[in-house]
C-alpha cells in the first residue's frame, strides 16, 4: 500500500508540474490564461520590482538549494528516497504558482512589434523555445527528471539504474538545450514590457548561476568525461569547428 501511495504522490506531483508548465507558456506569452505577465492591478514601479524580484528569488532558492547533493543527503533522511525527486518537483511547481499568483505587472512598453508578421514570428519563436525545453527533457529521460520513474521503480521493487553520462542529439550541439529553450521562450516576444523584461533578465541570470552549480556537480560525478564534453560542446551556443 505504501508503494501504491508513493506512486499516486509522484503522479500527482507530475500532473501539477505539467499543468504549471502549460500555464507558464500562457503566462509568459500572454495567451489563454487569465493571469499573464502583463495582467494585474497597477502598483508603484519600485514596489512591483521589489515584489517580483522576491518572488523569483524564492523560486531560484528552492530550485537551487534542493538540487544540491548535500541537501539531498540530508533531505532523504526525512523524505523517502523514491519520493525525493517528486517532492522537489512539487515544491518547484508551487513556488512557480506563487510567482504567477502574486506577480506585479509593470506595463511600460520597451518594444512592440507593429507588423503582424513580425509579431507572429516572435510569438512562434517563443513556442519553439518551449518545444525545445520539452523535447530536450525527453532526450534525457523526461519521467526520471520529474520523479515518475523513481516512484514506478519503487512500486515494482526495481532499483534505479546507475546514472551514466550521455549526450543524445541536441546535447551534442549544446550542453544545456533545456536552458537555451527557456531563454528563447522568455525573450522572444512581440510585446516586451518592463515587467516582462525584468522576468526575462532575472530568470536568465539565474539560468547562468544554475548552469555553474549544475556543472560543478557534473564534474564531481563524471570527472574527466564531463570536462572533455565541456571543452568540445558549447554551453548554450553550438561551437563552430573548422574541418581539417
Amino acid at each position: 500500500m505504501k508503494r501504491v501511495l508513493s506512486l499516486c504522490y509522484g503522479l500527482v506531483a507530475y500532473l501539477i508540474f505539467f499543468g504549471t508548465f502549460l500555464y507558464a507558456i500562457g503566462f509568459v506569452d500572454g495567451i489563454i490564461v487569465p493571469k499573464t505577465i502583463d495582467v494585474g492591478a497597477a502598483r508603484p514601479i519600485l514596489e512591483a520590482i521589489v515584489i517580483d524580484i522576491v518572488l523569483l528569488s524564492i523560486f531560484a532558492m528552492q530550485h537551487s538549494v534542493m538540487a544540491r547533493q548535500p541537501f539531498k543527503r540530508w533531505w532523504t533522511t526525512i523524505v523517502p528516497t523514491p519520493l525525493e525527486r517528486s517532492t522537489y518537483v512539487l515544491l518547484a511547481s508551487l513556488a512557480l504558482i506563487l510567482v504567477f499568483w502574486q506577480w506585479r505587472p509593470i506595463p511600460l512598453v520597451i518594444w512592440r512589434a507593429q507588423e503582424p508578421a513580425a509579431a507572429s514570428s516572435l510569438l512562434g519563436l517563443s513556442f519553439v523555445g518551449w518545444f525545445l525545453v520539452l523535447v530536450s527533457s525527453f532526450l534525457i529521460n523526461h519521467f526520471e527528471l520529474f520523479g515518475v520513474q523513481q516512484v514506478l521503480n519503487h512500486l515494482l521493487g526495481r532499483s534505479s539504474a546507475a546514472p551514466h553520462f550521455k549526450s543524445p542529439l541536441l546535447y551534442k550541439l549544446v550542453r544545456h538545450p533545456i536552458y537555451l529553450g527557456f531563454i528563447v521562450a522568455f525573450w522572444a516576444t512581440p510585446l516586451m514590457t518592463a515587467g516582462h523584461l525584468l522576468f526575462a533578465a532575472v530568470t536568465t541570470a539565474y539560468i547562468f548561476v544554475g548552469i555553474l552549480l549544475e556543472e560543478q556537480d557534473l564534474v564531481a560525478h563524471y570527472g574527466d568525461q564531463y570536462r572533455q564534453y565541456r571543452r568540445t560542446v558549447g554551453m548554450l551556443i553550438p561551437v563552430l569547428r573548422r574541418s581539417e
